[in-house]
């Protein structure tokens, strides 16, 4: 990992680049109907030559833009959440935001079934930010405070419960069917409407490389950092309002999806530091590339029937989850 690290970081930021344009441009010509180069140029350039136009531009584009963006949203929701909290088992999908978020957009489709999909994104923030106050709040109760563990255990009740709350809702009002199609953790019908959520990632992204460096100083150690003159508590507020809307926006986009945001940042930290000025921007590509990768995988596995995302990426993160529990949260990669 040392050679990694004496990498120039535009040079690993390149290199990492290349690797999700590669992953890419597989994921667009390999699938349930083959296409090649051409038929991709052609589609991207707006040629309607190709009897896999439509394949291309209405499925696999939006599909592999949600996969890229909603892979950089946990991620770096995931890489903030560690930063803010000094807790290496912190991660959007583990502490509840994403449960919430679930509840909350199965709540707005039972009793708000017409309203508009922007209603169903707002409701979807609402969700992981009521989530996060009560898994912080309960962790923040006991009388030495914060701590991992408690964090964990109080996000995996909270989690539960909130689940429960999204099944119970669907089973009551009869929308199951519906509540699965957003909550499964799957790209599976991704369309150019869905992506109107992507410029809400794009502006939570880019306020998160913005205070990139106070979030550094504030890993290291709070009394450093208000020794350095730094407002921690606004500081943590802001990055706390940024993960909400990162991990909302990919709940909105693929539903309910744990471990991008707790096994990215271990890795990107393995090969460029601690320093959040590249640990955030290299999780940023290092998840899209994730994300594509477990989508390519799920389509590929049981071709032409689809194996969830969810699943892809579980069989990945419980083994990495437990090998970083017993570790003790230490650096594993």
């Amino acid at each position: 990992m040392i050679k990694f690290r004496n990498v120039p970081f535009w040079l690993q930021v390149l290199l990492a680049l290349i690797l999700l344009a590669v992953t890419v441009t597989i994921s667009l010509c390999i699938g349930a109907a083959n296409t090649s180069i051409q038929d991709v140029y052609q589609a991207i350039v707006g040629h309607d030559g190709g009897k896999h136009y439509s394949v291309l531009r209405e499925i696999r584009f939006p599909r592999i833009i949600a996969a890229i963006f909603v892979g950089s949203a946990l991620a770096v929701a995931g890489a903030i959440m560690q930063g803010v909290t000094r807790n290496p088992l912190a991660d959007p999908g583990l502490l509840g935001l994403t449960a919430g978020a679930n509840a909350a957009l199965a709540l707005t489709m039972a009793f708000i079934p017409n309203t508009s999909y922007y209603m169903f994104i707002f409701a979807c923030f609402i969700g992981a930010g009521v989530g996060m106050i009560v898994v912080y709040g309960i962790g923040a109760s006991t009388k030495n405070g914060f701590s991992p563990l408690k964090l964990v255990l109080a996000g995996a009740a909270v989690s539960a419960l909130l689940q429960a709350i999204a099944d119970g809702t669907g089973i009551l009002f009869k929308i199951s069917k519906d509540v699965s199609m957003w909550t499964s953790g799957g790209l599976i019908g991704t369309t150019w409407q869905a992506l109107i959520i992507v410029p809400v990632i794009v502006i939570g992204l880019a306020v998160a490389f913005v205070f990139s460096r106070q979030l550094t100083i504030l890993s290291l150690n709070e009394e450093v950092a208000v020794g350095l003159g730094q407002k921690t508590t606004a500081i943590k507020g802001i990055m706390m309002v940024v993960v909400v809307i990162l991990a909302g926006s990919a709940v909105a986009l693929v539903g309910n999806l744990a471990f991008v945001g707790l096994m990215v940042p271990h890795i990107v930290r393995a090969i460029v530091g601690t320093d959040y000025r590249f640990v955030l921007p290299m999780s940023a590509i290092i998840g899209g590339w994730l994300m594509v990768t477990a989508d390519f995988a799920g389509r590929m596995i049981n071709a032409p029937y689809e194996t969830p995302v969810i699943a892809i990426i579980s069989i990945i993160g419980l083994p990495f989850f437990l090998l970083l529990v017993r570790k003790g949260g230490r650096q594993i990669v």
